[in-house]
């Protein structure tokens, strides 16, 4: 037991962490038990923060005074876990890199980001290029073997250098390749008690249960509005009519919602809004083009903000025709609008509409074409308008164009 852990006195991440009070505190409660594990597994859904967590975790086992404040009590000299010889944080990578040996090279310059902002979005499939911020191009990243053998495991042979842990962080452990996560789990049967790995993880299905069994499993929810709009305005100096805008059609989603221009999403929604009235009037000129034009003028931010304001629209459609209550709706400022939506569409299948929009967002990083996705969810919208199942089930949802064309 570390007494030296037990004797700290801080409050986890509280110069930069966002929100996820049950896991700050169990954080705090781990750190002075002085029982510190050899395996963390951080879970939950995209941009809340299971990274910067993990970084403000390493630091704390580490003594480094950053993101927490440790003020007196840090017994380490570096400014933060960047330039600290016992912390090593991986990413998945592109084949690309590992094939052309580029892997310091491909990682260094978004450790470097992230050192800045731990919030930062440097994941390959989201943000495939760090000098483009307007490039649409997917990029699927994993932990292939090579990867694992020769830059991965040799980290968990080190012996702390500065610090009283090896600290080995791998983020979205889901990407990594089945002959890599059978390697990794000798590492996990077999650990030292100097080396801790903190994992991450965006998809539970996808892991071995022998890597999540040797894990103490820390999960994490969706921010809360209140809790990104507090951020946005503290962290990224966003003004708090914009803030407040941003953080309400967020999806819990913090990391994303930053890259969000306020202006050009209200410009968009009115071309969602024409989505939603030419998907009732199933008017295929008009849907075809939209898609069109959203997947050729947006990055995959682009495409998650444009499915968040339509979950959100079709929410204040839905929480209009039950309260009329103006003071609850979001796009207030369209109350005329959702008004006209809401005597047209008395029948409509409103909660059923979330739900598909929300099956869109998936895909989006799946590396399937947004024109084909918003293509066949108007045509399944269509129908849940008027209050009817959709034409084509959920199980065969690929006969959606061939159906529409022979119509």
């Amino acid at each position: 037991m570390n007494s030296s852990y037990k004797d700290l006195k801080f409050s986890f991440g509280d110069r930069r962490l966002v929100g996820q009070q049950f896991a700050r505190e169990h954080l705090e409660r781990i750190v002075h038990s002085g029982r510190i594990s050899h395996a963390y597994l951080f879970s939950g859904p995209s941009g809340i923060g299971k990274t910067a967590f993990a970084l403000a975790f390493a630091e704390i086992l580490n003594g480094i005074d950053n993101l927490t404040d440790l003020g007196e009590q840090a017994f380490s000299k570096k400014s933060s876990w960047f330039p600290h010889p016992d912390v090593h944080l991986f990413l998945p990578l592109p084949t690309s890199a590992v094939s052309g040996n580029n892997v310091s090279a491909e990682l260094r310059p978004r450790l470097q980001l992230l050192s800045e902002d731990p919030y930062e979005i440097v994941n390959f499939r989201v943000r495939p290029s760090l000098t483009d911020d307007e490039s649409s191009k997917n990029l699927r990243a994993f932990y292939p073997i090579d990867y694992f053998r020769d830059h991965i495991r040799p980290k968990a042979f080190l012996k702390p250098n500065e610090g009283q842990k090896t600290v080995i962080i791998l983020t979205n452990i889901e990407e990594m390749r089945a002959e890599a996560a059978n390697a990794f789990l000798k590492l996990l049967e077999e650990p030292s008690e100097e080396l801790v790995f903190v994992l991450t993880t965006e998809n539970m299905e996808h892991l071995l249960p022998t890597i999540i069994s040797r894990c103490q499993h820390i999960r994490m929810s969706p921010l809360k509005t209140n809790e990104i709009e507090q951020a946005l305005v503290e962290y990224d100096r966003v003004p708090e009519e914009q803030a407040g805008y941003l953080a309400r059609i967020s999806g819990g989603n913090y990391a994303m919602t930053r890259f969000f221009d306020a202006d050009a999403l209200k410009s968009t929604r009115k071309a969602i809004i024409e989505f939603l009235r030419n998907s009732y009037m199933q008017e295929a000129v008009e849907i075809i083009d939209t898609a069109q034009r959203w997947q050729s003028e947006n990055n995959i931010e682009g495409q998650i903000a444009i499915l968040n304001i339509l979950e959100v629209f079709i929410r204040d459609i839905m929480v209009y025709r039950d309260t009329r209550e103006r003071s609850l709706l979001t796009h207030y400022d369209q109350l005329d609008v959702i008004e006209k939506f809401c005597s047209q569409l008395s029948e409509a299948r409103l909660e059923e509409m979330i739900e598909h929009v929300n099956l869109c967002k998936p895909m989006i990083y799946q590396n399937v074409q947004p024109k084909l996705i918003y293509t066949t969810l108007s045509l399944r919208l269509s129908n849940l308008m008027r209050g009817r199942d959709p034409a084509i089930s959920e199980q065969d949802s690929w006969k959606h164009l061939p159906a529409f064309a022979g119509n």
